[in-house]
């Protein structure tokens, strides 16, 4: 069958093509309600026990200096983790998109690598690297260096966890991308610098932007691995969400579901910047096309 006569047979049998007004409005159904159900009912249970002392006591509760400490720790591990995620994942992905070498597959399966290990076996491995009884443990006691029950333990096991994002976006963006107008500043006398931050950084930003966000979502709401090597201390190793945990673990409700709270605006925040981005990026697109046309 050639392509005209091919496309007057998909023409002819375009109503046979499309769906019935049921079924279109059946799964418009199903999946608004799975988005209530997981979504928004869980959005909402949040909000009303943190508010079901009133205002008063939801503030108390953010003000309390345990919830304070809490998420101070976790804006620091997001400010120290996200910038050295983003540095590793620039960095990797432009050593595998644009070279090949020796070890090439097996770097790409490390970088995969936290997102098939569990968290918490992440932080046990930890903790028998440097813990107390571990293989470095001894040698860092000795030297008053805490690393496990302390910040450090807590900064690593987040890296863990975070460290996929930004190169997982721009692995397969810059491979797509090619390194064609790259080449071509090289060849006009640009620097290696110059190329990098006026050709290859413009086309990958909005995928380098993307990776970030979600990088400091799951930095900020990472919980497994960080509670193994934190130690639960209060006011010092308890992040936010380990906030939540002791907080509902002791009932205090209020506190843990208003802790909850923050965490949830946390991730609204990051969905509403993530269509932000996304919406831009594909404005700039259409522009560029108007603009080759």
């Amino acid at each position: 069958m050639n392509t005209v006569s091919a496309t007057s047979f998909l023409a002819s049998k375009k109503l046979t093509l499309s769906d019935p007004d049921w079924v279109r409005y059946a799964l418009i159904g199903l999946s608004l309600s799975i988005i209530g159900l997981f979504l928004i009912l869980p959005l909402l249970t949040v909000l009303i026990e943190a508010f079901a002392k009133g205002w008063t006591a939801y503030s108390a509760s953010l003000t309390h200096p345990d919830a304070l400490a809490a998420m101070r720790l976790t804006l620091l591990v997001a400010v120290v983790t996200v910038p050295l995620t983003t540095m590793f994942g620039v960095s990797a992905a432009w050593a595998i998109a644009r070279f090949d070498f020796r070890g090439k597959s097996l770097l790409i399966t490390l970088i995969d690598l936290p997102f098939s290990v569990s968290p918490v076996i992440a932080g046990l491995v930890y903790v028998l690297i440097f813990g107390a009884q571990g293989w470095l443990g001894p040698w860092f006691s000795a030297h008053d260096i805490k690393i496990i029950f302390a910040v450090p333990g807590i900064i690593l096991a987040t890296l863990f966890v975070t460290f996929p994002f930004v190169a997982r976006e721009l692995i397969p963006l810059m491979q797509e991308i090619g390194h064609e107008e790259e080449e071509a500043a090289l060849s006009l006398g640009a620097s290696g610098w110059q190329t990098f931050f006026k050709v290859t950084m413009p086309n990958v930003k909005w995928g380098l932007l993307n990776g970030v966000l979600l990088c400091n979502a799951r930095a900020m709401g990472e919980f497994g691995a960080v509670s193994v090597v934190s130690g639960h201390i209060r006011g010092l190793t308890n992040t936010l969400p380990l906030h939540v945990e002791v907080s509902y673990n002791e009932y205090d409700f209020v506190g843990s579901f208003a802790g909850a709270s923050v965490l949830a605006a946390l991730a609204v925040v990051t969905l509403v910047f993530k269509t932000a981005l996304e919406w831009k990026q594909n404005q700039e697109l259409k522009a560029t096309r108007q603009a080759v046309e």
